[in-house]
């Protein structure tokens, strides 16, 4: 008996090791790298060295006796997502993700996306569906999946190099009268699960850069878009509290009592006018409507006038 696998074009340049330590997650890497030193592993037939590049299509066999292993369960199919979909092509899709669903565990958006996802998708031993940028559980907005290899790298190119464009709406305490820049030297603090900045250099600190526009202000509240440069775990909270408009109702960063908790909203994302983004039907630009109890909280403290701005 044997375990076969059949390699599909997402997996196609990947190394053997690195896929199989993606297809059977429940094997032992020392196991794993024992099998493939003792050749037992088969690539079309042949035995094969942990670093051969695989061509879609390749048939890997691996003894059973060997590697008693499992395969993972696809997920079950549900053909509709409970959330709505803003565009889905070019190996993304867009979601507008209601506040308080977590992106990642059990019962989470990334669980609902692959199981809309497995009969929509050719199989594959690597790649995994999965969201590319950060989203907290308590903001709404857009996030983005992966749906190919080529999509995940894709995007993760623009966001290294800074060429996508992402703006939040946020509600913060205080009054903000005049556009600002902070730029600052983020650190995360792991045992407390916070984002803190530091004053001084620090190896460990990376930077963050956030361009706030006031919307709308009175003398307890202000309502800002602020334009994200860098992707950095709880940038917008961290950077708010520390400049002294920490988020309404984020408490865990000093904010005021909100009833709800805090309002942050993945607004826009803008995608860079190129021949490749136009060539993969990508929109120029991903708007995300303001949720209703935003809606409802902007029109009490600024007036109505603001939310039929907002869409």
């Amino acid at each position: 008996m044997v375990i076969t696998m059949i390699t599909a074009p997402d997996d196609d340049g990947r190394r053997l090791d690195r896929l199989l330590r993606k297809a059977l997650p429940e094997l032992p890497l020392s196991a794993l790298h024992r099998l493939l030193r003792k050749k037992h592993i088969l690539v079309d037939g042949m035995p094969a060295g942990a670093s051969i590049r695989l061509k879609a299509g390749s048939r890997i066999t691996i003894p059973q006796e060997a590697a008693p292993v499992s395969r993972v369960s696809l997920p079950a199919y549900q053909p509709r997502l409970p959330v709505p979909i803003l565009w889905e092509g070019a190996g993304l899709l867009a979601l507008h993700k209601p506040a308080g669903l977590a992106v990642h565990g059990p019962a989470s958006l990334e669980t609902m996306v692959r199981s809309y996802l497995v009969k929509k998708l050719p199989p594959s031993l690597s790649f995994r569906p999965g969201p590319i940028h950060r989203l907290d559980t308590p903001t709404s907005g857009i996030i983005l999946f992966s749906t190919s290899l080529q999509g995940a790298r894709y995007f993760s190119a623009l966001i290294r190099e800074r060429r996508v464009k992402k703006q939040y709406l946020a509600l913060v305490d205080g009054k903000l009268g005049a556009p600002i820049r902070w730029e600052d030297l983020l650190i995360r603090d792991r045992n407390t699960r916070k984002t803190r900045v530091r004053e001084e250099q620090d190896a460990a600190a990376q930077d963050a850069e956030t361009d706030v526009s006031p919307l709308a202000a009175t003398s307890r509240y202000s309502l800002i878009l602020a334009a994200i440069h860098t992707g950095r775990t709880h940038q917008i909270r961290a950077q708010a509290a520390f400049h002294g408009h920490p988020l309404a109702g984020d408490r865990k960063y000093g904010g005021s009592f909100q009833p709800g908790g805090l309002l942050l909203h993945a607004y826009t994302l803008e995608f860079p006018l190129t021949e490749d983004t136009k060539g993969m039907g990508l929109p120029g630009i991903l708007r995300a409507p303001v949720p209703d109890a935003f809606r409802m909280r902007i029109g009490e403290l600024f007036g109505r006038s603001l939310t039929q701005i907002l869409c």
